[in-house]
């Protein structure tokens, strides 16, 4: 299985640090730009806002910041170059999904509350869309929805249940609703496949393109970027890197799953991987065969998720979760050729018998991070100053973007109806110390395992399976 395709397209600045971020990912190494580091941070310096990741919550928080305010003084330091986490790493799915579990906010903020932040959700699809445009971004955006294929009878009963929970909570046909065998047929032809849960708040990026667009258009409006500068502490008034210290009354936390790098927060998100692979681009008469014209994001309900994109160049990216948990939060970075890659070439053999003779060309993974309650949150201190974003559980293509709103109008104190939405200041408890953790997540993984192969010929959901939904809080 061979990791990097030998005919990139895309040009190249012959530097040992372009060639090396290009093996990053399918998405780094299609990337249109070099990708070279810009300076690091000359020393200390004073700023308003300091930002501690070049992802996409930093990027879109500085982004909206000089909107609301474009005399604002930012600094943002990054280890790497802009989207070099899982802002370049991920499927893809700008989706507008809750990014945490429903009846925990329900049960804690209310049934109002939580449907105004899943409206928030929907809406901000089309906001990432409108801004792209606004800034000459082309990240291949599309909106087609999202599908989830029912392909086994258990994944069918949940197919229906879930559409069901949703229209109880008050959605309707027109956010989610239950495609028949037929119609699933008609927009993607998976064999077996029983059907279909369609919502259309969801499109397709090039998530690379995205984040090393939208730092270009944040430095065109006076963000200083340092790439190649390392955080190790954010503190009440400063954040401590390799390279100096950014001195600011207002320091935010944009760093999701390399959070635990960070002083003092070892357990505020526990880093999980998630891997990928991407074909060779199939040609017309494979896509004649698979169908998938609407070119919606694609998952199939299994219990290690699935996630997959047809790409502007006709490839099919895929990625599901497999990987194990490190002991002690360790951080990994690299991920190629793996086993979960393997069992993920499987997966498109299976949905996509036209796919079968045709190569994989790149395989990579990145890490998400995941709070002890599974629910994202935004937040910022007004006694020490410091803000933070993240915990969103691998949905955070889209709702980085809320993120970034949102966090644009806590520091500038806009009272707008972004601010009291019930992931604001929401706090998740810390996780346990190890070995609980690694006992835990490698645990629940291996439940995940047992349940989605005794699901697969079964006709009801597991004990296993029932034990993972009721700890991750479905």
């Amino acid at each position: 299985m061979a990791t990097i395709d030998q005919a990139r397209e895309a040009p190249r600045t012959g530097s040992p640090e372009d060639a090396q971020y290009r093996t990053t990912s399918y998405w780094h190494d299609s990337a249109p730009a070099p990708l070279d580091r810009r300076a690091p941070l000359p020393g200390d310096v004073q700023a308003d806002v300091a930002i501690v990741g070049a992802g996409f919550t930093g990027l879109w928080t500085a982004y909206y910041l000089t909107e609301i305010d474009p005399a604002i003084r930012i600094v943002m330091v990054e280890s790497e170059i802009a989207g070099y986490g899982a802002s370049g790493r991920n499927g893809g799915w700008c989706y507008g999904g809750l990014p945490g579990s429903r009846h925990r906010l329900v049960d804690r903020y209310g049934r109002d509350a939580v449907m105004r932040y899943e409206r928030a959700c929907f809406d901000t699809i089309d906001v990432v869309g409108a801004a792209l445009e606004r800034e000459g971004i082309d990240a291949h955006y599309l909106k087609g929805g999202w599908s989830t294929l029912a392909v086994t009878q258990v994944g069918l009963q949940h197919a229906r249940a879930a559409v069901e929970a949703h229209h109880a909570f008050g959605h309707t046909d027109d956010d989610y609703r239950l495609l028949s065998a037929e119609e699933t047929q008609a927009r993607t032809a998976v064999p077996g496949a029983l059907g279909t849960v369609f919502c259309p708040h969801a499109a397709r990026i090039h998530p690379a393109r995205l984040a090393r667009g939208l730092a270009d258009a944040v430095e065109r409006r006076g963000v200083g970027i340092y790439e190649g500068t390392r955080a190790s502490a954010v503190e009440q008034g400063r954040v401590v890197t390799d390279r100096g210290t950014v001195h600011a009354d207002i320091v935010i936390r944009a760093t999701e799953g390399f959070t635990p790098e960070l002083k003092g927060e070892k357990r505020t998100l526990m880093p999980f991987a998630s891997c990928m692979v991407a074909t060779e681009p199939l040609p017309p008469e494979a896509w004649a065969e698979i169908g998938w014209e609407g070119r919606e994001v694609l998952s199939d309900g299994r219990r290690l998720f699935i996630y997959a994109q047809r790409t502007a160049d006709d490839r099919i990216a895929l990625g599901g979760r497999g990987h194990p948990y490190i002991f002690g939060s360790r951080l990994e970075t690299s991920f190629h050729d793996l086993p979960v890659h393997q069992r993920l070439k499987g997966v498109i053999d299976k949905l996509f018998p036209a796919a079968r003779p045709y190569g994989i060309t790149h395989t990579w993974g990145g890490v998400l991070g995941i709070p002890r309650d599974f629910n994202a949150s935004v937040g910022l201190d007004r006694r020490t100053g410091i803000g933070w974003a993240g915990g969103y559980v691998g949905d955070g293509v889209a709702v980085t973007n809320l993120a970034g709103r949102t966090l644009a109008d806590l520091v500038t104190e806009r009272d707008t109806d972004l601010v009291s939405l019930p992931w604001v200041n929401h706090r998740s408890r810390k996780w346990e110390p190890e070995p609980l953790r690694w006992i835990a997540s490698n645990g629940s993984l291996k439940l995940l395992q047992i349940a989605e192969r005794a699901e697969e010929t079964g006709t009801r959901t597991t004990f296993s399976g029932r034990i993972v939904d009721w700890l991750s809080g479905h």
